[in-house]
């Protein structure tokens, strides 16, 4: 069992006797003394894949259901298929990129996450929190240095796309978040 208020991307629950996956999660709190806080969860289906969103008090008891992790790696991509090799039993799993959704933009080849099998089929993957990609395309670096937090756009290898600091350059790593898709920092060599 899980609270609401614990809930995090990527967190499987039971809701009316079906696995979902959450994908984003909002807070709001109320106005009135003594209301709880309302958890907005957009989930989505594991046998289906068909999006559900949901409303829970922060205090409100979700099941867990019986799922299996396993440790993979990202192998290739098969028409729209993302294969992933179990890395104890090497056995290959494919996932659909419907399924996998935007985190598609986080995934290269020998990329490691967890897999989380139902009755022995991949049905979804946990990322781990932050990924290290290398920029190859960004606007030009700024020369003088800014007391402001100034940002600019840049593209990394995967195709993503986001905000990093002016003074970031082409070809340097990167960690991002990829529960926010945010920059956290640069990532050593």
């Amino acid at each position: 069992m899980i609270s609401a208020s614990n809930l995090k991307k990527g967190t499987v629950i039971e809701v009316n006797k079906t696995a979902q996956i959450v994908e984003t999660i909002a807070g709001k709190s109320p106005s009135a003394r003594g209301g709880s806080t309302i958890y907005k969860i957009r989930a989505r289906n594991l046998v289906t894949g068909q999006k559900v969103d949901h409303s829970f008090k922060g205090d409100d008891m979700l099941v867990e259901p019986d799922f299996e992790k396993r440790p993979v790696e990202f192998s290739y991509i098969e028409a729209d298929n993302y294969v992933f090799m179990d890395l104890e039993s090497y056995e290959q799993h494919e996932l659909n990129k419907q399924f996998i959704g935007d985190d598609i933009y986080f995934l290269k080849e020998g990329f490691e996450c967890t897999a989380l099998l139902i009755d022995g089929a991949l049905k979804a993957l946990t990322l781990p929190d932050t990924v290290v990609l290398k920029v190859i395309e960004c606007d030009p670096s700024a020369k003088s240095a800014s007391a402001t937090a100034r940002t600019k756009n840049a593209k990394v290898e995967t195709g993503f796309e986001l905000q990093v600091p002016e003074y970031l350059e082409s070809d340097e790593l990167i960690k991002i978040n990829t529960r926010t898709g945010e920059y956290q920092s640069r990532a050593k060599k």
